[in-house]
């Protein structure tokens, strides 16, 4: 009994020693292994922060584009409106890649007998308020009335201006992807010039990546703006503009003009600025 009581001592003891020497590196490589787990479970936490900074960012500055809240003067990606076809009577800007699209349907237009110019380009936020403001404030007068006086309440005036003006924030000319072609009124189109013009361009302008962004509403377009046969939107550029606007852009994004505590009652966004002509989407 007293042997084995000493070969039981003896391992017991040799077991303790084992612990000793062993347990420690064992630890220390357990630890090491759960640091290691950490740090990368840091890392990755890392990356997804940045990786959401950057996202939101690229989203913001997304949304000052939109929304034309820049100068196209300062943009490397936007050019002059050449003074053969500027009729505006101030500078106008445009994305390079619209206004080589429009000068070469211009070109073949011109071999047609048809003159074709702009008469607005870009226009960025503070040009489009402007445009705005003094419509509602009855400086501009809107089918030759003052609206101040001729519709005194501001939500059908509102509604009044909307007929054919985009409120500042939710202009599609904001893009530099959107021009008016001879002329900003129904009256143009409706002389035999501005027909032959029209019927041209309902033809030929689709070769050229040009969309008549407001067409006849209709079963098809039941809200919005009213028709504009001179409004043409470049859509190689205009179709990710209008996806983007849809996905980043709020009602609340739309403020800092005159009346625009109405922006939520029209519901703006889907009711104007995504009814477009189903052709363009």
């Amino acid at each position: 009994m007293e042997k084995y009581t000493l070969n039981f001592l003896a391992s017991l003891t040799i077991l303790s020693l084992a612990l000793i020497i062993f347990v420690p590196y064992f630890t220390t490589d357990f630890l090491d292994l759960r640091q290691k787990k950490e740090n990368e479970e840091n890392y990755q936490k890392l990356l997804k922060e940045r990786e959401a900074q950057k996202k939101a960012i690229k989203e913001a500055q997304v949304k000052i584009y939109l929304t034309g809240k820049f100068d196209p003067s300062l943009r490397e990606d936007f050019t002059m409106v050449s003074a053969k076809y500027n009729i505006s009577g101030y500078k106008m800007y445009l994305r390079k890649e619209t206004l080589n699209a429009f000068e070469d349907m211009a070109e073949i237009a011109e071999k047609n007998d048809l003159e074709l110019n702009i008469t607005s380009a870009t226009r960025n936020f503070d040009y489009q308020k402007d445009l705005w403001n003094k419509k509602w404030e009855g400086v501009t007068l809107v089918d030759g009335k003052d609206l101040t006086k001729s519709i005194p309440d501001e939500l059908e005036r509102f509604e009044k201006i909307l007929e054919y003006s985009a409120v500042p924030g939710a202009s599609r000319h904001h893009w530099g992807t959107d021009i008016d072609i001879n002329g900003v009124t129904p009256v143009y189109f409706d002389s035999e010039e501005g027909e032959k013009v029209y019927e041209w361009l309902t033809k030929n302008a689709p070769l050229f990546g040009f969309c008549q962004i407001y067409s006849q509403k209709g079963e098809n377009r039941q809200t919005g703006y009213n028709e504009e046969k001179w409004h043409w939107s470049y859509l190689p550029l205009s179709k990710n503009f209008t996806q983007e606007y849809k996905n980043l852009i709020k009602n609340e994004d739309i403020k800092g003009f005159d009346g625009d505590e109405y922006v939520f009652r029209e519901d703006l966004i889907n009711n104007y600025v995504l009814s477009i002509n189903p052709n363009c989407i």
